[in-house]
């Protein structure tokens, strides 16, 4: 999947999004800083009806939101991980390895722990008001 689209588009990306990638329980976004993948999945958690406000998880790495069927969707943010070791003493590992969907932001932060089904999602920066999305 390749897209280019507006924040204006982002509701019909984030839905062709969920039609690809649904079948993964855990899904890595790449992209640099500002690129978008938290606004993504704001959007993501708004299209699946979250429960929960989404906000990023910068400083607290994992956010839960509860899912209408009474599932958790979990949001973790790598950022601030120093390396793989302090991914696991965090207890992510627990989180990409259990039952939850997860949704992770700066994966490559501790890119060895992914599962090999991990869908991975790159945002690029095309210009101020648009981004590209691929997948692998």
């Amino acid at each position: 999947m390749d897209i280019v689209f507006t924040l204006d588009e982002l509701d019909q990306a984030v839905a062709r999004l969920w039609d690809e990638g649904k079948r993964h329980r855990v899904w890595a976004l790449h992209g640099q800083m500002g690129a978008g993948k938290t606004t993504l999945i704001a959007r993501l958690c708004r299209f699946l009806s979250v429960i929960d406000p989404a906000s990023s998880p910068t400083f607290s790495l994992i956010n839960e939101y509860r899912l209408p069927d009474g599932g958790i969707l979990c949001h973790m943010d790598w950022y601030r991980l120093k390396d793989r070791e302090e991914a696991i003493q965090a207890g992510v590992d627990d989180r990409i390895w259990g039952d939850e969907r997860c949704l992770i932001e700066w994966p490559e932060r501790a890119a060895d722990l992914l599962p090999a089904d991990t869908f991975h999602i790159s945002l690029t920066v095309v210009d101020a008001n648009t981004r590209r999305l691929s997948t692998d």
